[in-house]
């Protein structure tokens, strides 16, 4: 690629990979901030998500966008607070209580039950190859449950949060900057008060754990918003296909982490139910690249 695509695609690459990177060491940030536990940390990401957003969107000078958010747009918005919220506060457990592995599986499935909800909220077609992705994903799922007595609900849970929070977004037209802001602010008055009442009742951990623990809750602000800010500079640069490819980045580097640091049990079922998900993403990826490039040989050349 030359000429003027090539350093959008090449930006849009740098950021891609910074969010989905950024995402991949989380494993590695979220254990640092006990013994808050998952619901004081998720208030504290929430306050200081807002705080940093705030300052963003003044300096972008965007805060005119919110007279024109229509009532159905704001009630989504309600909507991708609530899912994103319930997303956070479950990897915060999962990685914060040894299910890291469980974590990064959810983020394996997640493009799978987002191909799903396309088909079921938005009646997009169903190819056959990402029908036959879907079957191994449902059988690979199953062997998980088999496997630990139970579904995998930390997975499950963040796939299907994740998924919604993306199905949710797809439906908002307001720019990724304002968005953000506004699912913080709508958030943020519970998170406040769940921070107050925790604080004043001697059970918080924001002050009483030193000031280095408190810079680390204050910093989990900029460690939520930055990520967010990268992917929606990386999805503004770079096609879809590429985008949901880097995202595998993500759950790879935080099932590394959970075999090589922290010990999780991996046996052979488990590896057996990953394997079954590894291909399922396989034969989705194949299919999109082909579509992909199918769609782009068919267009029409640029007139002269």
């Amino acid at each position: 690629m030359s000429g003027p695509e090539a350093a959008p695609r090449s930006t849009g690459l740098l950021y891609g990979l910074g969010a989905y990177g950024s995402w991949g060491l989380f494993p590695a940030f979220f254990p640092l901030l006990k013994p808050a536990g998952s619901f004081e940390v998720l208030a504290h990401r929430i306050v200081w998500t807002l705080a940093l957003m705030v300052a963003v969107i003044a300096a972008v000078r965007r805060f005119g966008d919110l007279r024109t958010i229509t009532g159905r747009v704001w009630l989504l918005l309600v909507l991708a607070s609530g899912l994103i919220s319930v997303n956070w506060v479950i990897y915060v457990y999962a990685v914060n209580n040894g299910h890291v592995v469980d974590a990064a599986l959810g983020y394996f499935i997640n493009p799978l039950v987002s191909v799903a909800l396309g088909m079921l909220l938005f009646r997009e077609k169903l190819t056959r190859a990402q029908g036959v992705a879907l079957g191994i994903a449902v059988t690979a799922v199953v062997i998980l449950a088999v496997q630990v007595g139970s579904p995998p609900w930390i997975a499950l849970g963040l796939a299907f949060s994740f998924g919604l929070y993306g199905a949710v977004k797809k439906a908002v037209p307001t720019d990724p900057r304002v968005s953000v802001g506004i699912e913080s602010a709508i958030a943020a008055p519970v998170a406040i008060a769940y921070i107050a009442v925790i604080e004043i009742g001697g059970q918080g951990h924001f002050v009483g754990s030193g000031s280095w623990h408190t810079a680390l809750m204050v910093l989990s602000g900029p460690v939520t918003a930055i990520p967010l800010l990268f992917f929606a500079a990386a999805a503004q640069r770079l096609p879809l296909v590429t985008l949901g490819l880097l995202m595998y980045i993500t759950p790879a580097m935080q099932l590394t982490w959970g075999i090589v640091v922290g010990h999780e049990p991996m046996p052979p079922a488990r590896w057996l139910g990953f394997a079954l998900i590894w291909v399922a993403l396989a034969v989705f990826s194949v299919d999109a690249i082909v579509r992909t490039r199918r769609s782009t040989e068919k267009a029409p050349l640029p007139l002269l």
